[in-house]
């Protein structure tokens, strides 16, 4: 015979966690979090001579300018669709006369690897980038957002998506 302390247990979700506030602040907290944590750029390099990440966020900037003005008919106008073809997150090391020192994929589209070579063709192709300004080299990371004709915007300059 049910025990009616049984019909308890099988309360609705929504009661079952309207008493535990904290949970729920807990989980938007660690929600924010790692928005911020993938928004933000990455600090300095594991070697000495980076620039700080103030630096690192302004050169950004220029440097996603700079890969739009040698890649104007690449780039996508407008918002992009929702649906995107490929995603990746790629750092790169420019070194003090603007030549780039080191290519590596953070989060390469590996369903697309056509993509990973012609970005990396692109970047290499629009050598020499800006200099870094007080700096012997800078690393800084940017998102590459794909659509299927192969044109792009880069998350530094997108103007989202629809």
């Amino acid at each position: 015979m049910p025990d009616s302390s049984d019909s308890s247990q099988h309360s609705s979700p929504s009661r079952s966690h309207a008493g535990r506030p904290w949970l729920w602040a807990g989980v938007v907290a660690a929600i924010a979090s790692l928005v911020t944590a993938c928004k933000s750029p990455p600090g300095p390099g594991p070697r000495g001579g980076d620039a700080p990440s103030s630096t690192q966020a302004e050169y950004r900037q220029s440097a996603a300018r700079h890969l739009y003005a040698r890649n104007a008919d690449r780039i996508y106008q407008g918002k992009l669709p929702p649906m995107l073809y490929a995603i990746g997150v790629l750092q790169l090391q420019i070194d003090r006369s603007g030549q780039v020192q080191r290519v590596q994929w953070m989060r390469a589209p590996s369903h697309a690897p056509e993509v990973v070579a012609e970005i990396e063709r692109l970047v290499r192709a629009a050598a020499p980038f800006p200099v870094p300004a007080g700096a012997s080299r800078i690393t800084y990371t940017d998102t590459w957002l794909w659509d299927k004709s192969g044109r792009f915007q880069l998350d530094t300059l997108t103007e989202g998506q629809l």
